[in-house]
């Protein structure tokens, strides 16, 4: 879930409105032929500017290391903080400048076998190039729709959640080879989708924009009260960081400040509505940060068209149908479980018990299954799976009747095309070898096979289903890169494959996952490492040094997201765990939504759910329902051309609105599109220079400094049991949220919960 992608086709706007580069200047042959790209991105270059620098490998490797450290420590938090390329740009920054200070300047002879030469730790000032390079490396390892590598959620399932072995081995050949499958599909289709100018990839150009921002000369003027961006970071790091340990350790109630439980403390409805965690939210907010950007991303990057789809989505879900299908109809008796949660129930309203359906070959145990009965939903999860059909295939319909015949011109275009300026600039550059990238897919398809037949017992998934995932990712990888490098929209397809293999293969938990991240996730992998294919080609960095540092970075960032999820799960007692203390941050939001997926679709399967042997079939008209929905807001815009508001209307991010929850919940929801709105609209119409100055600086500062107190918080706190027990600790106070409703339930003796 949460893995649908979203127009973000205004992104480059903020570039239009910082840059406002002229194009004018520029001749029809020495231009881009798209407006937004000659808008931003400068059409010069500077080859003697060194990039393969000590300064470079130093900041880079570093950056990949922490980066994916941090966001692999913080994916099994309650609110995972995710730590994002624009903080790596920003705080890399100052670093590069320090460098070219200190570093000593000697000029030595390199050794022959790397070429001689002249070289030096320090070649001059710290140069744009090298901070593109920097950023490309730390952002190797950021998976599609997450921070970490996502084969690792393979491992913590296993781990945690079914409490089965998986050698560090298998793991690590899992987690390596899935990042560079991607890696290889994205340099087969590099020529289609990097080179061409109408392939502009709209969500890279707010990246170019950023790096000029940063690179400007940077003169606060006399006497105007405003502060370098250097300094600004700097304080807002410090004051991100001192505030944290207030949410984070002194006072975590303010993570999520649901008032209305306060209020209503002995009211089950009340709480329902008002927890921000475990309800609808309703007036729930929170003063900690890492809830505000945790599932979202930093809402201050975000362009304000697409939060403000965002809120008609949500208000729409959780307010309009949520209300009527749980009150209103006890739609799929909804009332015999929670309204928010994403655990799996037997029918009389106790939690399903996964571990005693699983037979000692990690299979399902029909037997034990049939005597247990079916898995239920509580009816939020289910209806977001609905949605998530819906949006599906409402993507696909949309991007057919809204962007199909632009994408079917700009692909014919770029076949026919004289290269434009970035392109030529670039032919300065030696190009990348093609036998480099088929020896990877050869190699990384290799191991993928040796993974599959030798340590087929650990991973589950045969050899035929690696060729058939392989197969699906060749054949979507060029047009979802298509569709992405010129809308900014990207389908998702997850669910699809999840669905294909659960009905092919049902039984089989981890093959199911490792089939999708096989399939599906090194597809998405793909796109992510064209889209920065594409940075590099505006930036106009050496083609061999961009594969390098995205080869390099790739491997780093696996092996630390592995290693850090390795030592998480090894010395945290009962992470991701049920019976963690209700103040316990380590509860793995992400992964027990990734697990209730294994089970649904690989487990148990589509058939015993979503088939005729399942509770919920009906949702299958969900399909139907998202691809019909573009086709009637198509038909209304040829008959009303006129209304311009009527092709604003987008279903995909209208119904994919709610895509992240669970695992995030509404309280995520609410402070991220108040934060959003603040800055992206009123700050943004009426302070636009402080919001050109400062706002990404100020998004990069708020995510580092909470960050670097997480760490701090439990290397000398938690790992020490160094604890305070106060009302502030004991979570958000709405422990009848999670209650059902429905006549005659009883949850047993030990809950809390009323009996109705």
């Amino acid at each position: 879930m949460g893995e649908v992608g979203m127009a973000d086709r205004g992104l480059a706007a903020a570039g239009k409105e910082e840059e406002g580069i002229a194009a004018g200047a520029e001749s029809d042959e020495e231009s881009s032929p798209i407006e937004e790209v000659r808008l931003t991105v400068p059409s010069t270059d500077d080859p003697s500017q060194p990039v393969w620098t000590f300064r470079m490998w130093s900041i880079g490797l570093l950056s990949c290391a922490l980066m994916s450290f941090l966001n692999q420590f913080f994916i099994y938090r309650t609110e995972p903080l995710i730590v994002t390329q624009i903080t790596v740009q920003v705080a890399s920054l100052p670093l590069g400048h320090f460098m070219a200070r200190v570093l000593p300047r000697t000029t030595r002879r390199a050794p022959a076998v790397l070429g001689g030469g002249e070289w030096s730790l320090n070649p001059g000032p710290f140069n744009m190039k090298e901070h593109v390079l920097i950023s490309i490396f730390a952002n190797a390892g950021f998976a599609f729709g997450g921070g970490n590598a996502y084969a690792v959620g393979i491992i913590d399932i296993i781990r945690a959640f079914y409490h089965r072995h998986i050698s560090f081995l298998t793991a690590w050949l899992l987690v390596i080879t899935t990042q560079v499958l991607g890696y290889g599909w994205a340099g087969l289709m590099r020529k289609y989708v990097v080179e061409p100018a109408h392939m502009w990839w709209p969500s890279t150009l707010v990246q170019v924009s950023l790096f000029r921002a940063l690179h400007e000369k940077d003169e606060a003027g006399k006497g105007s009260g405003q502060i370098s961006r250097s300094k600004f970071f700097l304080v807002a790091l410090a004051c991100s960081f001192a505030w944290y340990a207030v949410p984070g350790y002194l006072f975590p109630a303010l993570t999520s400040i649901s008032w209305v439980c306060w209020v209503f403390s002995k009211s089950v409805t009340a709480q329902q509505l008002g927890s921000g965690m475990k309800g609808l939210g309703l007036g729930a907010f929170t003063l900690d940060w890492s809830t505000v950007s945790s599932f979202l991303f930093s809402p201050l990057i975000s362009p304000f068209f697409a939060t403000v789809n965002i809120f008609f989505g949500y208000v729409f879900f959780v307010y309009l149908i949520m209300p009527v299908a749980y009150w209103g109809f006890n739609l799929y008796n909804a009332k015999t479980f929670p309204i928010f949660s994403s655990h799996l129930f037997m029918s009389n309203g106790t939690k399903y018990d996964i571990p005693s359906i699983v037979n000692s070959q990690f299979e399902l145990d029909k037997d034990a299954y049939n005597q247990h009965g079916k898995v239920n939903l509580s009816i939020f999860f289910a209806l977001t799976y609905g949605f998530s059909f819906a949006t599906i295939a409402a993507t696909i319909t949309h991007v057919g009747l809204f962007y199909g015949k632009e994408i079917y011109r700009r692909f014919k275009a770029s076949q026919k095309e004289k290269p434009d300026i970035h392109t030529r600039l670039m032919e300065k550059y030696d190009d990348i070898p093609a036998w480099w990238f088929y020896s990877l897919m050869a190699l990384s398809v290799t191991v993928s096979l040796l993974l599959c037949t030798v340590l087929k017992r650990e991973v589950q998934l045969p050899w035929w289903g690696l060729i058939f995932a392989c197969g699906m990712a060749f054949i979507f990888t060029l047009p979802i890169s298509i569709i992405t490098a010129t809308t900014n929209q990207t389908p998702g397809l997850n669910v699809i494959t999840e669905y294909a293999m659960g009905l092919i293969m049902p039984g089989y938990p981890i093959a199911n996952v490792c089939f999708k991240v096989y399939g599906y996730m090194s597809m998405s992998q793909a796109v992510a490492f064209l889209s920065d294919f594409k940075l590099g080609h505006y930036m106009k960095i050496p083609p061999k040094s961009m594969f390098l540092v995205q080869f390099v970075g790739t491997i780093v960032a696996g092996t630390v997201n592995l290693g850090t999820a390795w030592w998480l799960l090894g010395s945290i007692k009962d992470i991701c765990s049920d019976s963690l203390p209700p103040d316990s941050p380590w509860t793995c939001p992400g992964d027990r939504v990734f697990f209730d997926a294994s089970v649904i679709w690989g487990l148990v399967g589509p058939r015993r759910i979503f088939g005729s042997d399942g509770n919920y079939g009906a949702l299958n008209w969900f399909f139907l329902i998202g691809a019909a929905g573009p086709v009637i807001v198509y038909a209304l815009h040829r008959m009303f051309p006129n209304q311009r508001w009527i092709p604003l209307i987008n279903l995909p991010v209208l119904l994919g609105a709610t895509a992240s929850m669970p695992p995030a919940t509404a309280v995520n929801y609410n402070s991220w599109l108040l934060i959003g709105t603040i800055f992206n609209f009123f700050v943004f119409r009426y302070r636009k220079k402080w919001w050109t100055r400062y706002n990404y600086i100020l998004s990069a500062a708020l995510d580092a400094g909470v960050a670097f107190m997480g760490v701090v918080l439990y290397f000398s706190l938690t790992m020490e049991n160094k604890t305070i027990d106060w009302w502030g600790t004991a979570g958000e106070h709405c422990p009848l949220a999670s209650c059902p409703t429905a006549k005659g339930v009883d949850l047993g003796s030990d809950s809390i919960c009323p009996v109705f």
